[in-house]
């Protein structure tokens, strides 16, 4: 029997232990940095824009003065988007996972989609905005309205729930579609009433995140050319609109040009932070109902 010296069984328990310890740190550290950052920025905001908000601010149209301005519109606007956005990007989404998942064979042209699949979620979003302008707004000639803007957001984050959805579908225990085929189901069927239920809170889990970023982005919008001033409220999806992002883009521009636009972005940012939060909350409420059902 080979000897082992308890002295160096010892010296490389220290030695784990220790990098254990400074590994926990520098991970503390750094969930403490995001934490500090996140509420400084919140508190900035906070102090500057929170003053600012009232009812005429939120009811109001937008304006050349910053004393009269209102983001109505631009809240108006954002909603639309995301009834465009959240229907297209669930249905195609879903219904991809779905094929890639119980339908597609396994095979190069399975692993060609799946590979470009993971590969659009890092695409930049001005690129989707490029696509967005070639094809919504010149090639089928919709120009600068919600139904354009919601399909481009679409697009780019079509690739978050597909993945999330694929992972849901995975995830559910292959026992329960064996035993629904066994009772003589067909596969729509087993699909539908087995598969579906039991992956909704992933898949709700990837929507909520797709949503989230296509509230909050701005570069693709800004490349089909929605306009920011002086528009009238939008009602309904051809209309012409602009959203909150881009509102607090252009305030924080005309900052350097006026003062109280940086107020105006903060007071902009904070209604943009709650809208999110209630999108969110109510996307999660879905969620965690469906996941105590199945």
């Amino acid at each position: 029997m080979k000897y082992v010296d308890a002295a160096v069984v010892q010296k490389k328990m220290n030695s784990r232990l220790a990098t254990n310890s400074i590994a926990k740190t520098i991970f503390l550290l750094s969930t403490m940095f995001g934490l500090i950052v996140l509420a400084v920025l919140i508190f900035r905001v906070l102090s500057e824009g929170i003053t600012w908000i009232n009812i005429d601010f939120l009811t109001g149209r937008l304006s050349t003065h910053a004393d009269r301005a209102g983001i109505m519109g631009a809240i108006l606007g954002t909603l639309w988007l995301m009834v465009v956005v959240a229907p297209v990007t669930m249905l195609i989404g879903v219904g991809t996972a779905i094929y890639l998942e119980c339908y597609a064979k396994r095979g190069r042209i399975h692993s060609f989609i799946q590979t470009n699949i993971s590969n659009l979620a890092g695409v930049p979003s001005i690129v989707f905005g490029i696509l967005g302008l070639t094809i919504f707004v010149r090639a089928l000639d919709l120009g600068n309205i919600i139904l354009a803007g919601g399909l481009t957001m679409a697009l780019l984050v079509l690739p978050i729930v597909v993945v999330a959805s694929q992972e849901a579908i995975r995830a559910v225990p292959a026992q329960l579609s064996e035993a629904s085929y066994g009772m003589g189901a067909t596969k729509w069927q087993t699909i539908k009433n087995i598969i579906l239920p039991a992956a909704l809170p992933g898949i709700l889990t990837g929507a909520i995140l797709s949503l989230s970023r296509a509230i909050g982005e701005t570069a693709p919008l800004v490349v089909i050319g929605i306009p920011a001033l002086l528009i009238p409220f939008p009602g309904g999806i051809m209309d012409r609109f602009t959203v909150l992002p881009m509102q607090i883009y252009y305030w924080t521009l005309d900052s350097s040009l006026v003062a109280e636009y940086a107020n105006l972005a903060a007071a902009t940012i904070v209604v943009l932070l709650v809208v999110l939060f209630l999108l969110n909350s109510i996307a999660i409420v879905i969620r965690n109902k469906f996941q105590q059902r199945y």
